[in-house]
């Protein structure tokens, strides 16, 4: 049994066990000093405990990935053997993990008391001040006794390291190198999985804005969070904001300003009324014959969603919506915050944990039940971390359909098929206290653009990859609409529908180059015929929020860079995005801003405003705050 322990497998896992020790033991000395700001955890210990497994996991992998391959590379065994070799693993752990894990993680205990935030790449640009090596010894000599619990954590460290020990051969020949290598090949795939967040081809390398999974309260996130994994995450993407500042403080809020005054009345007023925010995937324009008749005039296929095409003319259609974006994780920020992603997605940055009142969270202080649905599994692709980030209570996922319907309608992609979880969702919302918000976002027209078995044969080929997925879709919330649609929550629902981006999969020249690039499919339903029309002139992702607080009798200042398009006719009309550079469509054309403008000629007022929109935007993100404070 001795030996076995001894081997340079169980060595690594013991030592990599330790670090797991001492990240907790770091987060609970930031706790003890950030007691009073974060105040007491609660039942939500356990929530929290799992998410700072994972970021742990994920710190461990950037800081001591090179450690674990060097330690578990099938070498001969006289290496394994050499002081140097092992004086070599010896030296990388204490250094790497005393400064990384032991001195960042202190660090930050002391830096979010001011900065609210964790230790990321912003602060290794700026701590080239004259002044950085006085301020860190005056911080130290303040907080002397953290530096002496980090002194005792790299005691532990070096202590339980076990130096001495001499790692002990399990197998010769070729057998114990086939058991080296396969032992190597599992931790590799563990580091992977632990970098990512998971195993499944759904997960995405988890950023900073997953911490939102497990508490809503952005204080605790940051509890939530470890070191290296803040500073490498963000490493990068991070750094000092870059920005040009055109106008000076006073000029800048004249010409534009995210902040919305309060309304004294409303257009149309649709006060207590629950919403459902059905953001879908790919849905451009082009599927749609109402909103794009011309792409059909001599095709025998007249578009691809004739059902949605029928709600477009009951209910209030933007004729020409456009994306802000081009991915997913750029859509959420856009329409649950009205902010854009310029540059960088939104979530990706490490100040999009800044303080923020983004619809969710707007509602559910007006008594809103809120509530995020997707049918892929928790967790994946960032989106239900954003939603909890931005006021949304509860997320339901895959497992909360399986756990009552079984395992058997998973697309084995993506998640749950659209028209089942929409089925399931509709029992949800039935039983869900008024009112309520949701967001509900739809997977099926997806790539690998495969449709349930059962419907392979009815639904239209079409003329892309893509339109029998979205048929699938129409299809889906046809039977949505069927089984629901005489019930009393449902006709006191406003629906809103809007594609998270334009498809890759494109089948009209004038579809595949910019602007048409991004029209998407966008409009409001109300099953009591409350609110009808069309809007011809340009909307955007970013008016959706600043609308539906107008219908549902928001009186209180707001912060959004969208517009409220039945209230607010002075705020422009534009669709801004960035593409190497920032750019706005307009009715008179397309502005352009080259990315790292300095001082560029006066402009034309519309120009001049758009770039008083991208100097707010990098404002507020600086000073990460998404709130009507100045």
């Amino acid at each position: 049994m001795k030996r076995l322990l001894h081997t340079p497998l169980l060595l690594t896992v013991r030592r990599i066990a330790l670090l797991y020790v001492v990240l907790m033991l770091c987060r609970a000395l930031f706790y003890l000093y950030n007691a009073a700001q974060l105040g007491p955890l609660g039942s939500e210990w356990g929530a929290l405990l799992r998410g700072a497994l994972k970021f742990d996991t994920a710190s461990i992998v950037y800081a001591d990935g090179l450690f674990v391959l060097l330690a578990l590379l099938p070498l001969p065994q006289r290496i394994y053997d050499s002081r140097i070799y092992r004086g070599l693993l010896y030296g990388y752990y204490l250094a790497v993990n005393a400064l990384l894990v032991v001195a960042t993680n202190l660090a930050d205990a002391v830096y979010f008391r001011y900065a609210q935030k964790r230790f990321t790449a912003d602060e290794i640009f700026f701590a080239d001040n004259d002044n950085s090596v006085q301020l860190v010894g005056k911080f130290l000599a303040e907080n002397w006794y953290l530096g002496l619990a980090g002194a005792v954590l790299i005691g532990l460290l070096a202590c339980g390291y076990g130096r001495r020990i001499r790692p002990e051969r399990l197998g010769g020949g070729w057998r114990g190198y086939v058991v080296r290598t396969a032992a190597l090949a599992a931790a590799a795939g563990l580091c992977i999985a632990g970098i990512r967040g998971g195993f499944t081809r759904m997960t995405r390398p988890i950023t900073l804005s997953n911490a939102t999974l497990y508490t809503p309260d952005s204080g605790r996130a940051n509890l939530i969070l470890s070191n290296p994994f803040c500073i490498l995450r963000t490493a990068g993407s991070g750094g000092k904001v870059r920005y040009a500042k055109y106008f000076a403080p006073d000029e800048l809020a004249r010409r534009f300003t995210p902040v919305h005054a309060a309304p004294d009345s409303a257009a149309v007023d649709l006060t207590g009324r629950n919403v459902v925010m059905c953001i879908l995937e790919s849905m451009s324009a082009a599927p749609s014959a109402h909103l794009r008749p011309d792409l059909y005039a001599d095709l025998p296929q007249q578009g691809f969603i004739p059902f949605l095409d029928s709600l477009m003319r009951d209910g209030l259609t933007f004729r020409r919506m456009y994306a802000n974006g081009t991915r997913s994780i750029q859509a959420m920020p856009s329409i649950l915050g009205s902010i854009p992603s310029l540059r960088t997605p939104f979530v990706l940055m490490p100040q999009s944990l800044g303080p923020s009142r983004q619809l969710p969270a707007i509602l559910r202080d007006r008594g809103y039940a809120t509530a995020f649905y997707c049918g892929s599994e928790r967790g994946s692709m960032g989106f239900g971390a954003y939603a909890r980030s931005a006021g949304v209570d509860r997320l339901v996922s895959r497992e909360e359909y399986e756990e009552r319907h079984g395992t058997g309608d998973f697309d084995g992609y993506w998640g749950i098929w659209d028209e089942k979880f929409l089925q399931f969702a509709g029992e949800e919302f039935a039983a869900t206290p008024e009112p309520f918000f949701a967001a509900l976002f739809t997977l099926s027209s997806h790539h690998p653009f495969i449709v349930p078995e059962e419907y392979a044969a009815s639904l239209p080929e079409g003329y892309t990859r893509i339109h029998r997925g979205v048929a699938y879709d129409d299809l889906a919330f046809r039977r949505f609409y069927e089984r629901f649609g005489r019930e009393e929550w449902f006709r006191r629902t406003i629906f809103v529908f809007v594609a998270d981006h334009v498809s890759s999969e494109k089948f009209a020249p004038e579809t595949r180059e910019y602007p048409g690039n991004m029209h998407i499919v966008g409009f409001i339903h109300t099953p009591d015929g409350a609110l009808r029309g069309e809007i011809g002139e340009i909307v955007q992702q970013l008016d959706i929020m600043p609308t539906l607080l107008g219908l549902t009798g928001n009186r209180d200042p707001y912060f959004a860079f969208g517009r409220d398009v039945l209230n607010e006719p002075d705020r422009p009309r534009w669709s801004v995005s960035y593409d190497g550079g920032f750019r706005a469509l307009t009715d008179g054309g397309v502005l352009f801003v080259p990315d790292g403008e300095t001082a560029p000629e006066p402009g034309a007022e519309p120009l001049d405003a758009f770039r008083a929109l991208i100097q707010q935007y990098y404002t507020r993100v600086e000073r990460k705050n998404y709130t009507t404070d100045d």
